[in-house]
């Protein structure tokens, strides 16, 4: 994580959808004050590109119906397409499933 925070793979990018994911977890599991407030310094955060998906959905969607590694969300489609677009296919997650993608590089 360091490495990732430090700059080590280039600008770190925070995916819309990882974004829904994360503050719709944090409500959920939570409450909505956590959510906002997590949401809030996420958007705040000076080492993270904000990536708004929308150019993204029809790759995204292609991914996620082709896909037969393992059972892809939505948002791991969207994950998977964009890391895809960048040249080292990198993906900072705690899911090892991401690792099993073509294309795709776990960042420690």
């Amino acid at each position: 994580m360091d490495r990732l925070l430090a700059g080590g793979w280039g600008s770190a990018l925070l995916l819309e959808y990882v974004f829904l994911e994360v503050v719709t977890v944090l409500r959920i599991r939570l409450d909505l004050a956590s959510a906002l407030s997590v949401g809030e310094a996420l958007l705040r955060a000076r080492d993270l590109e904000f990536v708004p998906c929308s150019e993204a959905f029809m790759e995204a969607f292609e991914t996620f119906r082709t896909e037969r590694s393992f059972s892809l969300s939505f948002a791991d489609a969207v994950i998977a397409a964009v890391a895809r677009r960048h040249p080292l296919g990198l993906v900072a997650t705690f899911d090892d499933d991401f690792s099993v993608l073509d294309g795709l590089t776990v960042v420690p």
